[in-house]
C-alpha cells in the first residue's frame, strides 16, 4: 500500500488560505454569500468541521469550483488521519494475494 507521506491538510485550511485570505474576505461574510450559519464557515476554517455535501455545493457555486474538489479535498483529509489511526492494524492486514 503506497501511502503519501505529504501531511493531511484540512479543507478549511485550504479554503482559507488559497480562497478567503486573497480575496481579503472574512468567514463570516462568505457564510452570508452561501446562506449559512457563520458558525458553519468560521468551523470549517479551524479544521473543526469537515465539508458536508451541502457545504461543497454551496462553495463550488460561489467560488465556480466543483462540489467533487471540495468532497475530495475531506475523503483526502480523512483517509491521511485515518491511515494514521490504524496504521499498526492496517500492517496486520494481508493482502489477498498473499493470502493463500
Amino acid at each position: 500500500m503506497s501511502a503519501s507521506k505529504a501531511p493531511a491538510i484540512h479543507p478549511g485550511e485550504i479554503l482559507r488560505d488559497l480562497y478567503l485570505e486573497p480575496l481579503e474576505m472574512t468567514p463570516y461574510a462568505l457564510a452570508k454569500k452561501l446562506h449559512v450559519p457563520r458558525t458553519r464557515i468560521e468551523r470549517l476554517v479551524l479544521g473543526k468541521v469537515g465539508v458536508t455535501a451541502d457545504t461543497a455545493l454551496r462553495l463550488a457555486k460561489f467560488f465556480r469550483t466543483t462540489p467533487e474538489l471540495w468532497l475530495n479535498l475531506q475523503a483526502s483529509y480523512d483517509i491521511k488521519k485515518e491511515r494514521a489511526n490504524l496504521a499498526a492494524e492496517l500492517e496486520q492486514i494481508v493482502e489477498i494475494n498473499e493470502a493463500a
